[in-house]
């Protein structure tokens, strides 16, 4: 079998950028076929589909994804909205799937977007016999599914999937047998990604199967950014001729043993790269307290036990708590995290980043900035170069420092921003 060196120069040669390989060594991905420089966008894909985000409807275009006022609501349900004529006859196909419900419940009704995509990959594969721009390089029928690898848990969840599915689709679409269901979710989960903006605010989930191919390091060489439904891909560094491009799937704020963890529960895999084998800043990123009696090894086990608990049950209270509420959670938290985290723990982080979340919502601006100043710091020396959370987080700083009339400090924000990408 060729190595990446040979698919390169024989792909150089017809003048293609990337291209796909397979190799018994990497499996299946996508490499470079010439030298690329820093900052070269590599690919441009569009979403074989997509969904908008239920918090996102009353400012961005349920067709396009992209926020901006003044858009035209759907004259049926009144929730749906649109940029224009255009946008809306696009994405009239999917939204018939949800505007009777939509109707019937209005803002309450917001399913998982998983269900969501599903139901739309379902109606187009039944509407649409071609074959879809977003699949030149990977189908949705070779995407990996990894059925044999799902746990009782994750096998429960697809379930309640299905049922969902079932009760607010039934009529508009036609559903395949259920283990043809079972697998589909299973892909979407595995391979579907999740729409960002410049600050890494949820917008909502869309399937790209030629984007699929990226596969994950750690140690990255290319980011995945959003405009819409646009998705492109840059380097983030100069790149030789049969590289492989690697995208991270994963916050690298975390130690490598939880990164190794949530790669292997979500992907099934075990990442190899260099930072996860040398274990790279692990002991910064869990710094102890040194004041006063030190935590006992079982003290610290026990409190990442519940930091990791808490930010989960804080991230998912966002949809259902006040901001006073989550602030009040987040404060519990560090509280307890104090006796053993020394400040910079990423767990404390963390919930520091969603502490500023609901400042912001509370719009207390000043203390907002205050936390994000903070948060900065830290980011820089833990996450990677040329990290787009750090990238985001300046544009963050920015955008408080404006609203606060600081103009100076909101240009040098952006600009340290601009560096990072």
């Amino acid at each position: 079998m060729d190595t990446l060196e040979d698919v390169a120069q024989n792909e150089s040669e017809s003048g293609v950028l990337v291209k796909q390989f397979v190799s018994d060594a990497h499996g299946r991905g996508l490499l470079t076929t010439v030298p690329v420089s820093r900052g070269r966008l590599l690919l441009v894909g569009s979403p074989y589909c997509a969904v908008l985000a239920a918090s996102e409807r009353s400012q961005s275009c349920e067709n396009c994804l992209i926020r901006k006022q003044h858009l035209s609501r759907c004259s049926k349900c009144r929730q749906a909205r649109y940029c224009g004529t255009t946008c809306q006859r696009s994405d009239w196909t999917a939204h018939r799937l949800e505007c009777p419900v939509l109707c019937a419940f209005g803002p309450s009704w917001t399913p998982p977007e998983t269900v969501r995509l599903v139901a739309r990959i379902l109606t187009k594969q039944k509407t649409s016999t071609k074959k879809c721009p977003s699949e030149e390089l990977f189908t949705i029928g070779e995407l990996q599914s990894h059925l044999s690898d799902l746990n009782v848990e994750q096998k429960e969840l697809i379930g309640q999937y299905i049922r969902i599915l079932h009760k607010y689709y039934s009529k508009h679409v036609e559903f395949p047998g259920n283990e043809e269901l079972i697998e589909l979710f299973s892909k979407v989960n595995c391979n579907s990604f999740t729409i960002e903006d410049e600050e890494l605010i949820h917008v909502g989930a869309a399937l790209y199967p030629s984007l699929a191919l990226l596969n994950h390091s750690c140690d990255f060489n290319c980011v995945v950014t959003f405009h819409g439904t646009t998705a492109e891909v840059h380097a983030v560094r100069d790149l030789l001729a049969g590289e492989e491009l690697l995208i991270t799937y994963i916050d690298l704020l975390y130690t490598s043993f939880d990164r190794i963890a949530q790669l292997r529960d979500l992907y099934f895999f075990t990442c190899t790269c260099k930072l996860c084998k040398t274990h790279h800043l692990d002991n910064e990123k869990l710094c102890i307290k040194q004041a006063g009696e030190r935590p006992t090894e079982g003290e610290v086990n026990e409190m990442i036990k519940y930091s990791q608990a808490k930010i989960k049950e804080i991230r998912e209270a966002k949809h259902v708590r006040s901001p006073e509420e989550l602030l009040e959670m987040c404060k519990q938290c560090q509280t307890r995290q104090e006796t053993v985290f020394a400040g910079g723990n990423v767990y404390n982080l963390h919930v520091e980043y969603q502490a500023m979340g609901a400042y912001l919502y509370l719009g207390q601006t000043k203390q907002a900035l205050n936390l994000g100043l903070n948060l900065i710091k830290c980011y820089q020396t833990l996450y990677p170069p040329n990290s787009v959370n750090v990238a985001a987080l300046w544009i963050k700083i920015g955008h408080l420092q404006r609203d606060l009339e600081k103009p100076i400090g909101a240009i040098d924000s952006f600009h340290k921003a601009s560096l990072k990408h």
